[in-house]
């Protein structure tokens, strides 16, 4: 894992909100930075609760969004975000491109150049891969996804979760919980939520939790109930089964009777602590259903809305050099 990014209150004078090119991590950015990215991201959370959900700022402009692995939430959501900004969406699935016969990755990367896409969202199963493809390519890159890498509009979306529910992150305490070693929505939400002054427990099994990963600013702890003492925000993960090679744990049964989140155990955390989970949820291996499902302490289905509003930001805030927008060109 890389280091922990540093902590800020707010943007230094004179500095750009977001200088960035690209977005292909969390790891880079200034707390600032994404405290930005938050704040741009309010106003489509307002439109996209209107009737009328459509902003026609990137009209004449092509998304493509290149998914060389499976996805259905986050794919929807993207795709859902560049067509209420008026964009012209493609989408990419790996299982109808040329990568399946033997192109490598870099000539695809020339190939969706080629085409002129004016803004690329890229999903891959290769950690490194989108970052790859954004060395080769003329237009903004969004990742979606890369391998154990990163994920970082999932983080942005948490983030703002987590801030419209519970506001400023200087005093909540945060329990990220389950396969912390394999998830990058674990990497991106501890690097943006350390970033962000929130203090940050990481829970799992030892056989599930990485190496030294108290030096990115987190507390470890390998006993779940001891780890949820006094939590503002359990955020569950799914097990990342795809990516795992051999007996990282005993039985989906045995897992959640050591490490699935109950209504006992959120008993221990803060009396109105948020429950969290990316999706897809293990029902009865992650999370109980009736936690899942508790309207007043869940916010799952709100992290979904949130990401919507996060893409519809981050497209445009990628775009505006592009679009010669005052300030941006």
């Amino acid at each position: 894992m890389q280091n922990a990014i540093p902590t800020a209150a707010a943007t230094p004078e004179g500095a750009h909100p977001f200088p960035h090119r690209h977005l292909t991590g969390i790891f880079g950015l200034q707390p600032w930075e994404i405290t930005f990215l938050l704040d741009e991201a309010e106003q489509w959370v307002d439109l996209n609760r209107q009737s009328s959900k459509h902003d026609d700022r990137l009209a004449g402009l092509t998304q493509m969004n290149a998914f060389f692995e499976a996805s259905t939430r986050t794919l929807l959501s993207f795709e859902i975000a560049g067509k209420r900004l008026g964009a012209d969406v493609v989408n990419m699935h790996a299982a109808q491109s040329s990568v399946k016969k033997g192109e490598t990755l870099i000539d695809t990367a020339v190939t969706l150049n080629a085409m002129r896409a004016d803004v690329i969202v890229i999903r891959h199963q290769a950690s490194g891969a989108v970052q790859l493809i954004a060395d080769k390519v003329d237009c903004p890159v969004l990742n979606a996804g890369d391998g154990w890498h990163e994920h970082p509009t999932q983080a942005l979306l948490d983030a703002l979760t987590i801030r419209r529910r519970r506001g400023a992150f200087e005093k909540l305490r945060i329990a990220i919980c389950g396969d912390i070693l394999h998830s990058r929505v674990a990497r991106s939400n501890i690097l943006a939520l350390t970033a962000l002054g929130a203090e940050v427990h990481v829970i799992a099994p030892p056989t599930l939790m990485p190496p030294a990963i108290e030096r990115l600013g987190v507390i470890p702890f390998t006993d779940f109930d001891a780890g949820l003492e006094g939590a503002d925000v359990v955020m569950m993960l799914r097990l990342q089964n795809e990516r795992m090679q051999g007996g990282f744990i005993p039985s989906p049964r045995e897992y959640f009777a050591l490490y699935g989140l109950t209504r006992e155990r959120l008993d221990r955390a803060a009396p109105d602590a948020l429950v969290m989970h990316p999706g897809p949820m293990n029902r009865g291996v992650e999370i109980a259903s009736d936690i899942a499902d508790d309207l007043e302490r869940s916010a799952i289905t709100e992290q979904v809305e949130m990401g919507v509003a996060v893409r519809m930001a981050c497209l445009d805030i990628l775009t505006r050099k592009q679009r010669g927008v005052e300030g941006w060109a």
